[in-house]
């Protein structure tokens, strides 16, 4: 009965959560001149891939490495497909030049080289599947070479940013950092609570694994992203909400899976191959879908397309089992 009980008050934590914490982010952002983008890719993404963080070295530490990959894979996914959808609906979003040219090209980059590094072993003529400690190692290079893109743009712009700044009132840092932590905790307490209801009554009907990997719990800890971009959309901060779901997205691919791959290497099953197509796809997808027709803006048409890609999808991994 507690564990249902939780698993209410969980969603009550994320939608708060994520308002506290877009709030902080924000003000943070006007105090030191850095852009919404930067800090959506940065500290939003940190904080709302909280639960996949958890979700996934608590599953290495145990062995369930099914359950860690497609929680990534499945969380990537839900993050192009139902949140950028959702949020568009709310919302439409104007995607600014450097995510289009930089942004997006690194996350469907990450994509393709997690593919390769899980499939790395065909070369060498064996049989077994999987990304080891170092693949890890590769994937957390990258991951440092995102970061350092991340401060060269917020150095670069930092002029430009405070020159555009509205006198619209600032939070003390102090204040601003206290509902950072808040909201990210927030988050993430609300986002264990989901996935432990949500995988227990998964489990109960008999699911798979991967199944719930990739669906109950790979949307249960979208919920953080979920929230914190409907929540910036509703506010108008555009490149929040874009920058959470695409930093989130390579998060999940370089920091997670690496940890995750350094604590144990995670064997990969050969059908979760299609489950990287897709994240592919998607990707491709959101990129061709910028010069169409209002250039560089998700439309809520085309909100409502990747919402009925993503429903397709989940109605295929249901299928599959």
């Amino acid at each position: 009965m507690l564990l249902y009980f939780l698993f209410a008050i969980g969603f009550v934590l994320l939608i708060k959560g994520a308002d506290v914490l877009v709030a902080g982010a924000s003000s943070v952002a006007r105090s030191f001149g850095l852009s919404d983008m930067v800090v959506g890719l940065t500290v939003v993404s940190f904080g709302t891939s909280l639960p996949e963080l958890i979700i996934n070295v608590l599953s290495s530490l145990q062995g369930q490495s099914e359950l860690a990959i497609g929680n990534v894979f499945g969380s990537n996914v839900a993050n192009l497909l139902l949140i950028l959808g959702v949020t568009a609906i709310i919302c439409p979003l104007p995607i600014n030049k450097n995510t289009i040219l930089n942004e997006l090209p690194f996350s469907l980059i990450a994509t393709l080289l997690v593919g390769f590094l899980a499939n790395a072993t065909l070369l060498y003529n064996r049989t077994e599947l999987y990304i080891s400690r170092v693949d890890g190692i590769v994937l957390l290079f990258f991951f440092v070479l995102f970061m350092v893109y991340i401060y060269h743009i917020a150095k670069t712009n930092k002029e430009e940013v405070l020159a555009q700044q509205s006198d619209e009132p600032v939070m003390p840092i102090r204040k601003s950092v206290l509902m950072i932590v808040l909201g990210a905790g927030g988050l993430f307490l609300g986002g264990k609570w989901v996935v432990d209801g949500a995988v227990h009554i998964a489990q109960s009907f008999g699911m798979s694994e991967s199944f719930i990997g990739l669906t109950v719990v790979a949307i249960g800890t979208s919920l953080p992203e979920l929230v914190t971009s409907a929540t910036a959309a509703f506010r108008r901060n555009i490149d929040i909400a874009v920058g959470n779901v695409v930093g989130s997205n390579i998060f999940n691919l370089l920091w997670i899976l690496g940890v995750s791959a350094l604590i144990r290497p995670l064997p990969f099953d050969v059908v979760s191959n299609s489950d990287i197509v897709m994240m592919i796809f998607a990707s491709t997808l959101l990129i061709l879908a910028m010069p169409l027709p209002r250039k560089n803006t998700i439309d809520r048409w085309k909100g409502v397309f990747f919402l009925l890609i993503y429903f397709s999808y989940i109605g295929y991994l249901v299928v599959r089992g």
